[in-house]
């Protein structure tokens, strides 16, 4: 197949490629494509993408190391292959099609009466086949998903036979995959980096990787001796040729400088018998997921390593995917640090937003939305921000298996006046810092309100709060500058007011002889009675009552002030809904 096409409007009905091909055709300038990433464990699938902001439309090239009788390339809420957009290219046996479809309920596929794929380019080469292909952000066709920022649940597969048409395809009986990726990313030119840098490589010692589909790989690595300060500037991802498609992703973290000396260590995260210190190696430095570009420091700040009240020990862990249980694999993957000692002329830091890791917010089972939120109150900014505020240039969501969207938007005033950041199809096993499309400047007297979404249908029992990954967190570490003592702006609810709802559901239930406050807090949500009516009064206590407000220093102290029975803060308005084009929304001048 060999397509050129300009000006090309979709019709209502699927492409004919083999008869556009013969039609006289203007060559194509080569569109860049800055971002990619490969779908399929052995690589053979890949998808590069380019963004126009100013058309609100997304490019996207799917390259085919070997095409049989057709691809399917889709997006879904989940990654599931049901109620999925799809773009389909396939062959009847003797013509080939291009066309926009979907899946229903059962996965069988059906062609779209609104077309909003519009093909560019189909096209042979000696490394595979490329497709070239369009669509606008947000199409208003019930059917299609809405590109928007944050975590892309892509599915592909790959037609082994003839179709006679499209609707004998069920997405069931194919071969398929799903990857994630962020779509939507800043559009900036990357900014140069001056001279004087230098490199460290926090990477895996020429690891074998397991033959299971999971791994979790902890290695310690020292710094060298007596390293002065400097800043990193830059980080990058440094992947073992072809493990690209099996290193899935990579965090790098900073041990806690208290601990004179760390055990030298390289093996599993989840081996019991790793050393107990491991536990103590959380500061964030770096966090790389697959598909993810180099990391930039805004110009005018760094994030220190190396000097006094630092540590000399950092944690890499490295995520290995590998589901076709290749055997063998070496891999000495992992993240390659750009520092200079020209230091930049502010710190950057890291704060937590969002709740404390506190069995007080619980979830309740078989819940297919249930809502939590963190605060982080005016009374805590105005005391710890400087008068100008401080500058958010990227963040890092975070819950566990349940957490389904993360959000956190800034207050002012008691309205809501900007969205810090957003992800409604957030995944656990898709972890990176994302780096902002605008900074957001919070001032002393801000909010900031954290909003994690949950899904607990398949659990049975209350999900509590903590550090394991069936318990729940709802986090956002955002990155800024100038550093200030601000490291953690988190609440929970008063235990005071959770243990009135203990004794108020015990009575309701007819459990006169409550335990409350003799059997701790998950016993305590463990032994409810969990029908419609303890999971809404827990939603409304949740919505209502006084917090604990965690205002800490980054001596783990919180500031002074008084910060029990805390008001949660009130919003009195929020944000209109984005208006796309096709909503008669304007589309952006930037």
């Amino acid at each position: 197949m060999d397509l050129n096409l300009l000006g090309y409007q979709a019709p209502s009905f699927p492409v004919d490629v083999s008869s556009i091909k013969q039609s006289p055709s203007r060559s194509l300038p080569p569109l860049p494509m800055p971002f990619r990433a490969p779908l399929d464990p052995r690589g053979e699938l890949q998808l590069a993408w380019n963004i126009s902001y100013a058309k609100q439309e997304i490019y996207m090239e799917l390259q085919v190391a070997e095409l049989k009788h057709g691809v399917v390339l889709g997006m879904s809420d989940r990654g599931e292959l049901t109620n999925a957009d799809l773009v389909v290219l396939w062959d009847s046996g003797t013509k080939s099609y291009f066309g926009d479809a979907w899946s229903d309920s059962e996965g069988h596929v059906s062609l779209d009466s609104q077309q909003d794929y519009e093909l560019i380019e189909a096209k042979e080469k000696p490394d595979g086949f490329y497709l070239l292909f369009k669509r606008p952000f947000s199409t208003c066709d019930p059917k299609d998903y809405l590109i928007e920022e944050g975590t892309v649940h892509i599915i592909y597969g790959l037609l082994d036979q003839p179709l006679a048409s499209l609707e004998e395809l069920n997405l069931s009986r194919i071969h398929t995959g799903v990857q994630r990726v962020l779509m939507l990313r800043p559009d900036d030119p990357s900014p140069t980096l001056g001279p004087d840098l230098q490199t460290i490589d926090v990477v895996a010692p020429d690891v074998i990787i397991p033959s299971q589909e999971t791994t979790y790989w902890c290695f310690i690595q020292k710094l060298p001796e007596n390293m002065p300060k400097n800043h990193i500037i830059m980080y990058e991802s440094v992947i073992t040729p072809g493990n690209e498609a099996i290193v899935h992703h990579i965090e790098v973290f900073e041990c806690s400088p208290d601990m004179m000396d760390v055990p030298q260590y390289s093996g599993s995260c989840d081996d019991n018998m790793k050393p107990r210190k491991l536990n103590y190696c959380r500061h964030v430095l770096a966090a790389w997921a697959m598909g993810a570009e180099a990391f930039y420091y805004p110009p005018d700040a760094g994030l220190a390593i190396g000097g006094p009240g630092s540590s000399r020990f950092l944690r890499l862990e490295v995520h290995y995917h590998n589901p076709l249980l290749i055997a063998g694999r070496r891999d000495s993957s992992g993240i390659r640090l750009h520092y200079t000692p020209r230091l930049r002329r502010y710190d950057a830091g890291i704060m937590e937003l969002g709740l404390v890791y506190t069995p007080v917010m619980a979830i309740p089972p078989k819940q297919h939305t249930f809502y939590l939120t963190g605060y982080c109150t005016s009374k805590c900014t105005q005391t710890a921000l400087p008068p100008g505020g401080i500058y958010v240039f990227a963040s890092q969501l975070h819950t566990h298996l349940a957490g389904r969207g993360v959000r956190t938007v800034l207050v002012r005033g008691g309205k809501e006046v900007e969205i810090v950041q957003e992800d409604q199809h957030f995944s656990t096993h898709y972890q990176t810092i994302r780096v902002l499309r605008k900074m957001v400047n919070i001032l002393p007297g801000d909010v900031l309100l954290t909003k994690c979404t949950y899904n607990t249908e398949d659990r049975s029992k209350p999900t509590v709060g903590g550090f394991g990954i069936m318990e729940e967190m709802c986090v956002n570490y955002i990155h800024y500058y100038p550093r200030i003592q601000l490291e953690l702006c988190k609440s929970h609810i008063d235990m005071g007011y959770l243990q009135k709802y203990f004794n108020f559901i015990n009575r309701f239930h007819g459990n006169e002889q409550c335990v409350c406050g003799e059997v701790d807090v998950t016993q305590q949500f463990s032994q409810l009675d969990w029908d419609d009516f303890t999971g809404e009064v827990l939603d409304s206590l949740y919505n209502t009552a006084p917090i604990f407000m965690h205002c800490n220093q980054s001596t783990a102290r919180l500031f002074p002030g008084e910060w029990e029975k805390q008001p949660i803060p009130v919003v009195t308005s929020t944000l209109e809904k984005h208006r796309y084009p096709c909503e008669g929304g304007a589309v952006p001048t930037s």
